[in-house]
């Protein structure tokens, strides 16, 4: 019998969690920034996501360990800290080598939190006994975290109206970044993790995780799990911030902004920030239903087959519409592929905290976020490259062909 999930004061806290984590100002105009301010080209920006992600590929693994072996909390408290230190890092850079130094730390941040705060909410559903809440548990905390998105987009746009500045959104991100560590603080101790527990016998922690992960991914069928999931996030990752590039092309076609009193600047990011505040409000609706969309299908894995399928064809579609300045539907594609993506998340996340060892958890999502790093920097890479040569409308469409052509060694099923 299912036992439904209680909204707690946890509960909450994972939410605020998951708000201010999202509080990223500078997230709905970074490619404008790193184009207009900093002075870079696709390639020079690809190189710099694909630095972040392989780096985040290299501690991935490692920090994931480290919070199954020696707990979890100081794991997170030390994300944040390399995330707040990056926002500095970023204000001050005034070129592309200054850039990354920022870029190192915050990939330190994403491989210190990836995996871990997940892996501490199934630890949390465990010890109240409700495990088959997963997906919806999940899906509502990943909501806040999107609708933080929506809020900060909005807020955004404000702050970068009223400085007449780009770059002083890395500076306002610190605020909410203190918040998020002090809420971290305050979890309870038991979500640490069972292994945790035993910090004295540290080494003999340390070989059981690092041999029962590598034993769990020996299993064909959880390797392609993981693959069906990270792949799709690695080429989200590395297309989603494109969308700017979209949003900010239509601005002199819109009469409404036209017949402003403002500049074109300042129409593109009142433009991209509403764009961006609809955007999330989509996804957190998204990351909220994804329970009820994956009861339609006949297991979870059908689900995130199709979903994966639609994706690819939605990236491909958004490529071939940017190509040809189509930029009204490609928006809309490029929309439903950040939809998608949160569709498929909370669903696949659960399936692999099912399918693996509950006390190796946050090394194995530690793992699926290392596959997506990997995915990404790809990506992040090739599409810049290509974007630089042929137009980022016809690297989206090889990246998407690329996907359509792996999508048979992807699919999953029951192990």
């Amino acid at each position: 019998m299912t036992s439904r999930y209680r909204k707690d004061w946890q509960y909450y806290k994972f939410c605020l969690y998951g708000f201010l984590k999202n509080q990223r100002f500078f997230e709905p105009f970074i490619l404008l920034i790193f184009l207009h301010e900093k002075g870079l080209n696709y390639t020079q920006i690809g190189t710099l996501y694909s630095i972040r992600f392989i780096l985040r590929t290299l501690f991935e693994i490692p920090s994931g360990i480290a919070a199954d072996a020696m707990g979890r909390r100081g794991t997170m408290l030390f994300s944040y800290g390399f995330y707040m230190a990056s926002f500095l890092g970023y204000y001050f850079a005034i070129s592309f080598h200054w850039l990354i130094l920022p870029t190192v730390l915050f990939a330190l941040g994403d491989a210190f939190r990836t995996g871990t705060h997940k892996a501490m909410i199934f630890e949390y559903l465990k010890q109240r006994g409700w495990q088959d809440q997963k997906v919806n548990y999940y899906g509502h905390t990943r909501a806040w975290s999107q609708t933080g998105s929506a809020i900060s987009s909005l807020v955004a746009t404000g702050l970068i109206l009223l400085s007449n500045n780009f770059n002083s959104v890395f500076l306002y991100s610190f605020a909410p970044y203190t918040l998020g560590f002090l809420i971290l603080a305050t979890y309870p101790k038991y979500l640490d993790g069972p292994i945790a527990k035993g910090k004295q016998n540290l080494r003999l922690n340390l070989s059981q995780i690092i041999r029962d992960t590598f034993h769990s991914f020996g299993r064909f069928a959880n390797l392609r799990l993981t693959s069906n999931l990270a792949l799709f996030s690695g080429f989200y990752n590395a297309a989603k911030d494109y969308l700017q590039i979209l949003i900010s092309s239509v601005v002199v076609t819109l009469p409404v902004l036209l017949s402003s009193e403002n500049s074109e600047k300042e129409n593109t990011i009142v433009l991209i920030g509403l764009v961006y505040f609809v955007l999330y409000f989509l996804t957190a609706s998204a990351s909220r239903n994804t329970g009820r969309v994956n009861a339609l299908f006949r297991t979870t894995h059908d689900y995130l087959n199709t979903s994966l399928l639609a994706g690819i064809l939605v990236g491909l579609g958004a490529g071939i519409f940017f190509s040809f300045r189509m930029a009204y539907p490609a928006i809309v594609l490029f929309i439903l592929i950040l939809v998608v993506e949160n569709f498929r998340r909370p669903a696949g996340v659960a399936v692999i905290a099912d399918q693996f060892d509950e006390k190796i958890l946050a090394s194995v999502l530690s793992a699926e976020s290392q596959l997506s790093s990997v995915t990404g920097a790809v990506f992040s890479f090739g599409i810049g490259f290509i974007a630089d040569i042929l137009g980022p409308g016809q690297a989206l469409i090889i990246a998407s062909l690329l996907l359509f052509v792996l999508y048979p060694f992807l699919r999953t099923g029951k192990p």
